[in-house]
């Protein structure tokens, strides 16, 4: 059974016997990478220096907002990275690339800092379903090294600790309250390293990457206070062809029905290994709600079909952008459910997503984990 007391003075002592001349931790202002640099100033004290980056991939006003959260635990450095990132980023189309990509600048940079700082040891947030969902193939997490066979001090010039790494995000949430992390941090929902640029699904643009920090800020807003685990936005391009054959299969389920696929993928996972598969958006209107949280049964079996949307609103056949709203329940985000919201709220957030002129089209991922991925690269 896990307990954070027990846990603590383990790894205190174990971090404490490692040597540290200093270490630079680097914090996201998510639950993992802040209890991963708490528990290390444990041991470490003022040899520990945690920093923020900003990536030009975070949320509106993310970087005040974790600074403040931090105000009083952690002394946070903030180091404006933007311009590295865009010049690296901007244009990249495939899942996978963006992530390699992401984690190269982010070590090259951080190591940067390490040198600038005389430290020799680097503090980050890895947790159990980071490194095994990487080694299983499923997707890269960014930062996941070790596990690869990276060794970190030869390539980047530092070594790596991570304390958390053999821990899954309930534990996590259950140390950082014993350790009196604000629950603005404790219960903020998980944020990938390579954040909005992930989510702006498919070749990365800063108009796509501004329409998704926008769709962000109102899917996050209306859906909070609902129990959920993660809920969020994605956004692409909305061209997409009409398919007859996945549209037969929906038909039982409601004769007006219509499946179109999108252009771009999206990440899966079926067999325990990742399938980047077609990303499919069911259209029509549903004689009974709670049907459009079966269609993935009808279209992701059998098929190379990934993640199945529900439209809720559009404003013409094609053009502009296609948003999906993502909202998923998980105790161990290795698994997770899609729960049945209710359809007047959707419809509401759709409108609101749809006062800007940019967005085309609106639905929501009716897609639970496994087949689907919980994001879409």
């Amino acid at each position: 059974m896990f307990t954070p007391e027990d846990f603590i003075r383990t790894i205190t002592r174990e971090i404490s016997k490692l040597g540290v001349n200093c270490a630079v931790a680097a914090v996201s202002g998510g639950v993992d990478s802040t209890t991963s640099a708490m528990v290390t100033k444990l041991a470490l004290g003022d040899r520990l220096i945690p920093v923020l980056f900003d990536t030009g991939f975070l949320r509106l006003n993310e970087t005040s907002e974790i600074i403040s959260s931090l105000t009083g635990l952690l002394p946070i450095r903030l180091i404006d990275v933007k311009d590295e990132f865009y010049r690296a980023m901007i244009n990249l189309t495939d899942a996978e690339e963006k992530r390699l990509t992401f984690r190269d600048v982010f070590y090259n940079t951080l190591s940067r800092v390490v040198k600038d700082n005389g430290c020799d040891w680097v503090v980050q947030g890895t947790i159990a379903p980071d490194w095994i969902e990487t080694t299983g193939g499923i997707k890269t997490q960014h930062n996941v090294l070790a596990q690869l066979g990276i060794e970190t001090d030869k390539v980047y010039g530092f070594k790596l600790l991570e304390p958390l790494k053999d821990l899954y995000k309930d534990q996590v949430r259950v140390l950082a309250r014993y350790l009196k992390i604000p629950s603005a941090i404790t219960e903020r929902q998980p944020f990938p390293g390579p954040g909005l640029s992930i989510r702006a699904v498919g070749r990365l643009t800063m108009e796509k990457l501004e329409v998704t920090r926008w769709s962000t800020r109102i899917v996050e807003e209306e859906l909070s206070g609902l129990g959920l685990s993660q809920w969020f936005a994605a956004a692409w391009e909305d061209d997409r062809v009409i398919d007859e054959e996945l549209s037969s299969m929906v038909k039982e389920m409601d004769n007006n029905l219509a499946v179109d696929v999108f252009g771009i993928k999206g990440t899966g996972v079926k067999g325990d290994s990742r399938e980047y598969g077609r990303v499919v958006l069911v259209r029509g209107r549903l004689s009974n709600w709670s049907n459009a949280f079966n269609l993935y049964n009808r279209l992701t079996y059998g098929t190379n079909v990934t993640h199945v949307i529900y439209e809720l609103a559009r404003r013409r056949p094609s053009g502009g952008y296609f948003v999906a709203i993502r909202a998923v329940v998980t105790d161990d985000y290795m698994t997770a459910n899609v729960p049945m919201l209710n359809e007047s709220l959707l419809r509401s957030v759709a409108e609101r997503l749809m006062e800007n002129e940019l967005i085309n089209a609106v639905g929501i991922d009716v897609t639970p984990k496994p087949p689907a991925t919980i994001e879409f690269e």
